[in-house]
């Protein structure tokens, strides 16, 4: 009976009914505002992931654990390989400070993790934090217990107030302290007065930090591995570059030249290209392209890449035409000899008309072979006319040029003939081939086309595709332009010297008319500088000379237009 009272009293009592649902409302709110603080952790994390630049990843991490705590100032460490804490972020509203990162730079001296001695640093709270691995919360850092000198020079210095502080050590997945953010002067969000940091945040900042390690492990993996893929590209390049003492530095300009065509068309704001611009992932992808544009000469065999003259194979074959040539000088001056002791006593005359003969023919191959000018018909035809000639002796005498060598001498424009030109022409296909295997991330997936299009020609009569126009992108035209120009004006090609300015622009110039470089690209080349400034950095004093392009003079002043090019392209 005294039971059921006490039952029916507590449920109609106004006292207890007001109670429980302030205990209800109260538990209600502390469910609300802990989802709040979850969701919010959740969608910092989310923009933790999604941000790939390092500096800005950094600066929004100290950005947004100011904003969960609403602290006024922060700062974040980043542990090196030698045991130091180096400031990379650091932020103070009251201050208006915002230093590292994108900011100005921090000139504050790293926190060392051990003495000279190897005596571990717990004086300093920093040190500390990221030593025992565990958060450190201070009341008041004038009242604490580690050396915070350097915080009382940074107050006395600006005439701030350090008040309390909050270290989170940051853990990556593999549970590696690689670094510490530290929070200073947390206010009260209603009255703005500085106050302890809560414990109950330390779970969540903790939190936060774990997931911000995580984000700049991510980051620093990407980078590390895009850093390896460059440089094992470029190791590739080097090695076809060295593989042919007359192509040394060919790769490396032409990813020079080609990347800064692609960064003025990028400023190229009221032109033909106002409406193209290139983003920081395009021209990495742009680079690369231009980096592998002639991997597929690995292939290629060194004699047809070096073929420095018509005849030459392992050697030059003009010293076996020079060696036959003697024979037949040989031969006459015999033949004279006979026929002077079958006058009996005759003085001996040596046959001047036949040597002088033989050695302008040697004169005209040699030259010939040389392959610096055009070949016009009627020179071919005198080629074709030497194999009436013979040596050796009777019953088993040879032309003095064999068929191939005909066919070498015979060629109108530099060394190759056709098979070897072939070959040389298949390095793109091969270079296509090499490419498409590699499993190039999503950003790098077009790296195979740029490169394997860039002897394509406006007019469709390049190679391998015969594309033209716009069939061929604007990446591939640039390298194509770059390729010609750096190829036109290197001084260690084998068959020829470096051009001078003036007759490589000319070259340009008849390549742009015949349709076969892209106009645009070729007249931003020289209305932006480039050419002055490439030719400046990469060319010798007897290459650089005033050139014309388009009816207009350009003049050529290495002390004006290295100077003036440096500061906006380095």
């Amino acid at each position: 009976m005294q039971t059921g009272k006490i039952d029916s009293w507590l449920k109609n009592s106004p006292l207890l009914r007001g109670l429980e649902e302030a205990v209800v409302d109260e538990v209600r709110c502390f469910a609300e505002n802990q989802l709040d603080r979850i969701q919010e952790l959740v969608k910092i994390g989310m923009a933790l992931s999604a941000e790939k630049n390092l500096d800005r990843l950094l600066e929004m991490i100290v950005s947004e654990a100011r904003r969960f705590t609403n602290a006024d100032g922060g700062a974040l460490y980043i542990k090196t390989e030698d045991d130091h804490l180096e400031f990379k972020i650091v932020q103070n509203d009251s201050l208006d400070l915002r230093m590292g990162g994108t900011g100005e730079r921090i000139s504050w001296p790293p926190v060392p993790l051990k003495g000279p001695e190897g005596i571990e640093n717990h004086r300093n709270v920093s040190a500390h934090c990221a030593l025992m691995g565990k958060p450190v919360n201070i009341d008041d850092v004038y009242r604490a217990d580690f050396d915070f000198q350097g915080t009382r020079d940074f107050d006395a210095t600006t005439g701030y107030h350090s008040k309390s502080m909050l270290l989170i050590p940051m853990r990556d997945h593999e549970d590696e302290v690689i670094g510490v953010l530290q929070l200073l002067n947390a206010r009260n969000r209603e009255s703005g007065e500085v106050e302890s940091f809560d414990d109950h945040e330390i779970a969540d900042i903790t939190s936060l930090a774990s997931q911000a390690a995580i984000a700049i492990t991510n980051v620093r993996l990407v980078g590390e591995l895009e850093n390896l893929l460059n440089a094992f590209l470029r190791a590739i390049a080097a090695a076809i570059d060295e593989k042919s003492p007359y192509t040394a530095g060919h790769v490396s300009r032409v990813a020079e030249l080609t990347t800064l065509i692609a960064r003025e068309i990028n400023r190229d704001e009221s032109g033909h290209f106002s409406g193209v611009s290139f983003s920081d992932d395009e021209l990495a992808e742009l680079k690369m392209a231009a980096w592998m544009h002639d991997v597929g000469k690995v292939t290629t065999p060194e004699y047809v890449v070096d073929k420095a003259t018509k005849l030459q194979t392992i050697f030059d074959r003009i010293g076996l035409v020079e060696a036959r040539i003697e024979i037949l000088k040989r031969e006459a001056e015999i033949g004279k000899l006979k026929a002077q002791l079958a006058d009996r006593g005759g003085a001996y005359e040596p046959p001047a008309e036949d040597l002088n003969r033989l050695d302008g023919i040697l004169s005209f191959l040699s030259k010939v072979n040389i392959g610096g000018e055009f070949l016009p018909d009627d020179k071919i035809r005198m080629i074709e006319e030497l194999t009436n000639h013979h040596y050796g002796a009777e019953g088993s005498r040879k032309p003095l040029l064999t068929a191939e060598e005909v066919e070498n001498l015979s060629i109108r424009k530099g060394t190759l003939n056709k098979s070897e030109r072939a070959i040389i022409n298949n390095h793109v296909s091969l270079t296509i081939k090499m490419l498409e295997k590699l499993p190039f991330p999503k950003k790098l997936a077009r790296v195979p086309d740029y490169a394997g299009m860039h002897h394509e020609k406006m007019d469709g009569t390049g190679y391998p595709k015969g594309l033209k126009g716009d069939e061929i992108p604007v990446q591939s035209r640039i390298l194509a332009v770059s390729d010609v120009f750096e190829a036109l004006t290197a001084a260690d090609r084998p068959y020829k010297p470096g051009k001078k300015l003036s007759e490589s622009m000319k070259i340009l110039g008849f390549m742009v008319k015949d349709n076969h470089l892209d106009e645009e690209i070729c007249d931003l080349l020289v209305r932006s500088g480039l050419v002055q400034y490439y030719g400046c950095r990469n060319l010798s004093e007897r290459q650089r000379d005033d050139f014309d392009w388009k009816g207009e003079k350009i003049r050529i002043d290495c002390s004006r237009d290295k100077k003036e090019c440096l500061k906006d392209r380095n």
